[in-house]
């Protein structure tokens, strides 16, 4: 019996959305080609909307499925790029590549349409495009193509005229296209464009536009469209396609369809034939071979070779770096410098040289170093690094190796406030054009998608959490189901998520669903650190893109650096501004300069507290985990530090108790051979680096530092078969063809078989989670800076941090709070003490004038200037008339009276609102009598009217009032809080929104909490700040609370049985307790799902306390004792910056004078009067 092969008629697909239609196609480009072999099919085009996102790995997975890639775009078409309203139209047409120049004419397009026409979308003009047509085949595109639309419209005429200017341009390269997707406007198009092809000899071609693999993939993308829409399946007006007929299809199903035009078909085949030059050089690995030409030179001044430049800076900067040259460091030296130019890296270390010390030049703080980088001794002499390698054994070979050939990193740390100014020195040496920032890709991840699909098809919140809460961070859905093993090869299914998949049918669609999409690319941004540097113009080599108001490239990170083209991590690390701000404060304040070169790495201070787990604002230090385990640890110098930020991470936590307990007893460490001593005696026997494991097989088995880097990648990677071959090579050796010994093995050496067979397994096992030393010990040392700094120099180093945190809320109430706790008073703005940004007094640190909403720049110079230019103002009328009035308006006037930046005066807050706006349009009436300078009529000035007031006899806001405004303008409350009273109390439960501050983040801006874990129950107190009720789809209440405790605020869900028995306890201004269950899910903040509330009542809380938590029974009086008159005018300014209810004396000389003014009794008011008086001579004083 003979059986039909199916798929017999040739055809190529030319008109194809992958993923990377972003949110519009859905054919996965594995699975493209997948497909096509399955199909018989030997080329397939690419041609996403507007974009080539996935232009290089498409053309890789062609490659490995032997399919010819034909690489190209479907081009948004306007008429003029530079008309950005909204009756600029577009329209469709597709480009594809013959050959590299057509290539490269279609990428530049779509640059062009990306950075000079994006309106919307990326859009080209018809004028652009013919002017970079060679190499370039022109389809004319689907339905929304101009063609087509004038035809339908009509106009024969234009679209004649339309297709002869096409033919003209493009020649035999232009296509008139043709599709049927049982569409009934493309069944009235086709023969109009099937005659005017024939009319115009213009030749057809027959396409499919294809968004999905297979027929029953539509469902996916009709999803995919209403995510990207924001619509539901059930919305009659959502965008839709009309048929399920857009998905990649046989030759026979299209010749079936185009049987009256069969040269259509064939021609999809010549076309094919036509793209005959291979666009990429690819590798055995199917990766781009790296064109040189891309890589960026650098030209050395005085006609000196990149060699000779580069050997000049080292060895001026190894003679600063070390008084002594001792052998070792030379030969060294002489080594790496040898194997950088072997390896042609020589004028990559010049790059980043050259920026690095044009940073350093200009006085922008750098990094000590990131990564493998900080091993090279000659990046520490040139001064990218700042890490002494020989000390701390960093292995070059870790960063650069003769026998593993890969482009060198150097990832560097720059300070946020001025990491740009690198980025835009970079971009003037080396061109504008050849300079750009790099694409990212957000993806659907396991619990987004499934939230999006399930919006999709509206089903309730709370069954969404059902499933969502069982898929652990970074776990897939096919891994969470049991499915599929994860990465490290186990199973990590969950019953109950596979019983809900298994029992309820409207979760299993909508998981089934999710699964298909995740992974897919949602959006696009730029990557925080990535930079381009290309030897030639980037948009001639690769696409760019728009992202936002940045220009990126379209190929990723690897992608870029896979090409030939240097990739830098230019990274902003927040806590080098930190540090540089602190060392600016502490030379203002003290006159000493930092410089940890001359300090060192070994101050007792420092240690003690990072021991004490004092670590919050100190670098890596300041989780609660770390620092429980830094009270553990307590280290005792730098290595311990390197040592615990390896350790604290998955995996190898197991190790620290080991760690621990051999540190406090090393004479109990057992070695299984002696060998290992020198290697682990530092992390005290156990394996922590990844060094460590190259110099054990290097030790033990003979393997040169080259070969041992191979076999540390293997087991890192997880190389089944490479690692069952290294145990082999680690304990037998092996010899070449020649019986020459490549590798002696740990049996020749004196190892018992068993034990190098124990100690490779053991080794294996940790090197998977083993940490880069070169890394931990460039992070250790910016963590001891930090606590050096805190330790040594609190307040400067505080305020510098809350400076840098200035527009983050949450880190500056975190902050706020911990300098209370710890003693640091926090003193409130000040009309004449304040700095434009928090700023030290003493052993107080007062808020800056920036703190406070409304208050911009312009505001602040001009108040600084008139006090530096004019002195302290009297007054608040004084401040009114002296402050320009175009500097100011009631609105930010008012903000600061609330802030308390005026309470210097002795007035009420309240009594100051209520002039406020009588006294800024009085003073600006002056302003302008004094500008136009009006003279009487005998030629003199006319007397100005003075600026007065009449304070109306009104009672201060109370508490409660004044507390929120300060919290309203500051963000923070500064004078007390309203849960101060609480305090204690809500220190008995399990958890504060402390918490919530200690996240990691990753490169999408996206937080994970460490320490935290979905569906924890907690037990916490708070005040409930907002409520929003809603109705369930059944017609039942629910409520999303707002709770606030004096670390932050968080929502509370109460669902509808919740929500029924507690409805009348939901109050605003009510201080609760809850419990209840932590929710954490990808993209939302934190909530928590309450089970229970109950009311704390006022006799629960502990004894009134009254500002900055100062507990205290109520004084009456102030009285502050004097020997003389010298300093009563600085002590009356200060106490009149505090009014209030208790009544004030001045004691001088023996004799008591009342002041006309009362006072509030708070920790600032008694630290800023015990820097001016003994702290014995302030007293309050109680009536019995």
């Amino acid at each position: 019996m003979l059986i039909k092969k199916q798929f017999m008629i040739p055809f190529v697909h030319l008109h194809l959305h992958t993923e990377y239609s972003i949110l519009d196609g859905a054919a996965r480009v594995d699975l493209v080609f997948k497909r096509c072999k399955e199909l018989g099919q030997t080329a397939c085009a690419i041609t996403d909307h507007g974009n080539m996102f996935a232009t290089l790995y498409f053309a890789e997975e062609a490659a490995k499925a032997g399919v010819k890639p034909i690489i190209g775009c479907e081009f948004y078409m306007t008429d003029d790029i530079d008309d950005k309203t909204p009756r600029s139209k577009t329209e469709h047409l597709i480009l594809l590549a013959k050959n590299k120049q057509g290539y490269k004419n279609i990428i530049l397009l779509d640059s062009i349409a990306y950075v000079d026409g994006f309106y919307g979308k990326p859009r080209c003009d018809y004028k652009t495009l013919l002017q970079h047509t060679e190499g370039v085949i022109c389809l004319s595109a689907c339905l929304a193509g101009r063609l087509p639309r004038l035809l339908l419209a009509g106009e024969y005429e234009a679209a004649k005229k339309h297709a002869l200017t096409m033919k003209q341009a493009f020649g035999e390269d232009y296509y008139i296209e043709i599709q049927d997707h049982g569409i009934a406007d493309q069944k009235r198009v086709n023969p109009l464009l099937i005659k005017l092809a024939r009319e115009l000899d213009v030749p057809l071609v027959a396409t499919n536009d294809v968004h999905y693999i297979n027929k029953e993939d539509a469902l996916i993308q009709e999803v995919m469209l209403c995510i990207n829409t924001k619509r539901t399946m059930d919305d009659p007006t959502r965008m839709r396609f009309e048929t399920n007929e857009f998905y990649l299809k046989s030759g026979d199903e299209m010749a079936t369809l185009f049987s009256y035009v069969p040269d259509a078909i064939e021609n999809t085949l010549k076309i094919a034939d036509k793209c005959n030059e291979t666009i990429f050089e690819l590798n055995k690995k199917f990766e781009p071979v790296r064109d040189k030409s891309l890589t960026p030179g650098y030209v050395p001044p005085d006609n000196k070779t990149p060699y000779e430049y580069l050997k000049e800076i080292a060895e001026r900067g190894l003679v600063k770096r070390y008084p002594v040259i001792t052998d070792a460091i030379r030969k060294r030296f002489d080594y790496e410098l040898s194997t950088i130019s072997d390896m042609g890296y020589l004028e990559y270390y010049l790059i980043v040289w050259d920026y690095i010390n044009w940073a350093k030049e200009h006085g922008i703080p750098v990094g000590a170093g990131r990564g493998s980088g900080v091993s090279s001794i000659i990046a520490y002499s040139m001064g990218i690094t700042d890490v002494e390698p020989l000390q701390y054994d960093l292995l070059f070979e870790r960063f650069l190796n003769r026998e593993r050939v890969s482009m060198p990193d150097f990832d560097v740390d720059f300070c946020t406030d001025r990491r740009q100014e690198v980025i835009e020195y970079v971009r003037e040496k080396y061109g504008h054009d050849n300079v750009a920032q790099i694409v990212t890709f957000g993806t659907m991840a396991s619990k987004a998608a499934i939230k999006d699909v399930a919006r999709v098809y509206k089903i309730p919140f709370s069954d969404v959490n059902k499933v969502t809460k069982l898929i652990a961070f970074g776990t897939t859905i096919d891994e969470s189901l049991g499915l599929k093993l994860n990465k490290d090869g186990v199973n990590v299914g969950v019953k109950e998520l596979k019983d809900i998949y298994e029992t309820d049918d409207a979760l299993k669609n909508v998981i089934d669903i999710a699964r298909q999409l995740e992974g897919m690319p949602r959006n696009i941004s730029m990557h925080a650190a990535g930079v381009v540097i290309c030897g030639k113009v980037i948009k001639e080599n690769v696409p760019l893109a728009r992202s936002g108001e940045d220009i990126v490239t379209q190929f990723d990170m690897k992608e870029i650096e896979q090409l030939g083209m240097l990739k830098m991590d230019f990274l902003a690390l927040k806590t080098l501004t930190d540090i540089k701000k602190a060392c600016d404060y502490i030379y203002e304040d003290h006159g000493v300069k930092i410089d940890f070169r001359e300090i060192g790495y070994g101050n007792k201070v420092a240690f003690d507290l990072i021991g004490s787990g004092d670590t919050d604002a100190v670098f890596q230090l300041e989780s609660g985990g770390m620092k429980r385990f830094m009270r553990e640890l307590k280290p005792g110098n730098l290595e311990d530090i390197i040592a615990g930020i390896s350790l604290f991470r998955p995996g190898p936590m197991k190790a620290i108790p080991d760690y621990i307990k051999n540190k406090n007893n090393p004479d109990k460490i057992v070695y299984p051979t002696p060998l290992l001593e020198p290697i682990l005696k530092v992390t005290y026997g156990v394996i922590i680096y990844q060094e460590q494991v190259m110099n054990i097989v290097q030790a033990l088995a003979g393997y040169s530092l080259g070969q041992a880097d191979i076999i540390r990648r293997a087991m890192g990677k997880k190389n089944v078969e490479e690692m069952k071959r290294q145990r082999q090579l680690f304990i037998f050796g092996e010899k070449d063809e020649n019986g020459n010994v490549t590798i002696e093995g740990a049996v020749a050496r004196g190892v018992p078989e068993e034990v190098a067979a124990k100690i490779f397994d053991d080794m294996a096992d940790f090197a998977k989670y083993a940490f880069n030393k070169s890394h931990a010990a460039a992070y250790a040392v910016v963590a001891y800076q930090t606590a050096y700094l805190k330790a040594l120099y609190p307040q400067e180093f505080l305020a510098a941090v809350l400076n840098n945190r200035i527009d983050n809320i949450g880190e500056i109430t975190k902050y706020v709070m911990y300098m209370k706790e710890r003693g640091i008073a926090v003193l409130q703005p000040d009309i004449n003490k304040s700095k434009a940004y928090f700023s030290v007094e003493g052993k107080a640190v007062r808020i800056g004038l920036v703190a406070i909403k409304g208050v911009g720049k312009a505001a602040i110079d001009s108040i600084i200037k008139e006090r530096e230019e004019n002195g302290r103002f009297s007054s608040f009328e004084d401040f009114i008339r002296r402050i320009d009035t175009k500097a100011l308006n009631r609105r930010l006037v008012e903000n600061m009276i609330l802030a308390g930046v005026f309470d210097t005066f002795g007035k009420y807050r309240s009594q100051l609102m209520q002039v406020c706006g009588e006294l800024i349009e009085t003073a600006s009436l002056l302003a302008k009598q004094r500008e136009s300078s009006q003279m009487s009529l005998f030629g003199t000035l006319i007397e100005e009217t003075p600026l007065t007031v009449k304070y109306p006899k009104v009672a201060e806001y109370d508490d409660k009032t004044r507390l929120n405004n300060e919290k309203s303008v500051l963000g923070v409350f500064i004078s007390g809080h309203p849960l101060e009273k609480y305090i204690e109390q809500f220190k008995k439960y399990s958890f504060d929104l402390s918490a919530l501050n200690d996240f990691e983040e990753d490169e999408d801006g996206k937080k994970s909490y460490p320490n935290l874990e979905d569906g924890q129950p907690i037990r916490m107190g708070g005040l409930i700040s907002a409520i929003t009720k809603k109705t369930t789809k059944s017609g039942q209440g629910m409520a999303f609370v707002t709770l606030e405790d004096v670390y932050g605020q968080i929502e509370l869900v109460f669902f509808p049985k919740v929500y029924e028995r507690f409805k009348d306890k939901i109050e605003l201004d009510a201080i609760v307790e809850v419990t209840g269950k932590l929710q954490l899910r990808e993209d939302e903040k934190p909530s928590v799902s309450v089970d229970k509330l109950s009311i704390i009542k006022a006799e629960d809380a502990a004894p009134e306390t009254y500002g900055d938590y100062l507990k205290a029974d109520k004084p009456d009086y102030l009285c502050v004792v004097l020997d003389d008159e010298s300093k009563s005018d600085e002590v009356i300014d200060i106490i009149s910056s505090y009014p209030g209810e208790i009544v004030t004396y001045l004691k001088i000389c023996g004799k008591n004078y009342k002041l006309d003014f009362k006072c509030r009794d708070c920790k600032g008011l008694r630290y800023e009067l015990a820097g001016t008086v003994d702290e014995k001579n302030i007293i309050f004083v109680k009536n019995q």
